[in-house]
């Protein structure tokens, strides 16, 4: 995060404008490691609470959505991502 005049901007490096590219493409992809979605929606400025279990509640743009972290495996599926390109589009976040 970057404070220009006491307002805090979040900062988009490259890898997560890279995770951003992934999660907008079409057909969804299935190797998007639910680590880098985390990691980019933190720098868009979104918090992530946790909740029971695997799941987790992200607020972005006072837009809510749960998701399920993925396991065993440390990439989200079709659908996740899917899921997520749909609250991205909401939350009013574009290529």
């Amino acid at each position: 995060m970057v404070s220009i005049i006491g307002i805090i901007t979040p900062v988009m490096r490259k890898k997560h404008q890279g995770t951003l590219q992934a999660i907008l493409s079409r057909p969804s992809r299935s190797d998007i490691k639910w680590a880098d979605i985390e990691s980019l929606l933190v720098a868009l400025g979104a918090e992530i609470q946790e909740r029971k279990g695997s799941r987790v509640a992200i607020v972005l743009n006072d837009i809510v959505a749960i998701f399920h972290r993925p396991h065993p495996r440390k990439e989200a599926d079709k659908g996740s991502v899917a899921s997520m390109r749909r609250f991205l589009k909401e939350a009013g976040i574009t290529a």
